[in-house]
């Protein structure tokens, strides 16, 4: 039997980034979005039940500030105590997995999409490669920093303001710069 378009997606392979039934998940993640955000600050309880609506799965005390942008929601997993600031974006076509006691600081971006080198699979953004991210446990990412697609970064891991993190690091470690590097070992 051949895979849905979202299958292709969630596992990797190469898909049509509009395939209808696709454009329909992110038009109506847009709109759990949309709502979230107008609700700015004025009501807490209710952000976090939509955020825990629009989430794959959410741990204990989940808190995220306006605004946030998502491509689907479902692709986002937070566990225990995960906190974002203002403006965070997570381009959720692969999974993006983020562990627990969590902070990302505001302006963060988070892409698990990618495109195909090769330029007539990516005329028009038709094609489109999910490559999951995933965050352990106890990570901070500073303010304005970007993750980019298929990296882990292991338990403990400081991403200092500002960087661009192209490829994965493991435990222990502060991570800075374009591209970021390890700068700083930790206990």
């Amino acid at each position: 039997m051949a895979k849905t378009e979202q299958e292709k997606m969630v596992t990797g392979e190469l898909f049509d980034v509009y395939d209808a039934e696709l454009v329909a998940q992110r038009d109506a993640a847009r709109q759990q979005v949309e709502a979230f955000n107008a609700l700015g600050e004025s009501d807490p309880e209710e952000s976090e039940r939509l955020i825990r609506k629009l989430f794959g799965a959410t741990g204990d005390s989940v808190s995220v500030h306006p605004t946030f942008r998502c491509d689907y929601g479902y692709n986002i997993y937070v566990d225990d105590d995960f906190f974002a600031n203002y403006d965070c974006v997570m381009l959720d076509v692969g999974p993006i997995h983020i562990g627990k006691h969590c902070l990302l600081g505001p302006k963060v971006q988070i892409y698990s999409v990618n495109h195909p080198a090769e330029p007539e699979l990516r005329r028009n953004g038709a094609m489109g490669i999910g490559k999951p991210v995933t965050l352990g446990d106890d990570v901070w990412v500073g303010g304005g920093a970007i993750i980019c697609p298929g990296v882990t970064l292991g338990n403990n891991v400081i991403v200092g303001a500002g960087s661009v993190v192209t490829k994965s690091f493991g435990d222990n470690v502060v991570v800075a710069g374009n591209p970021a590097r390890v700068v700083k070992q930790l206990k």
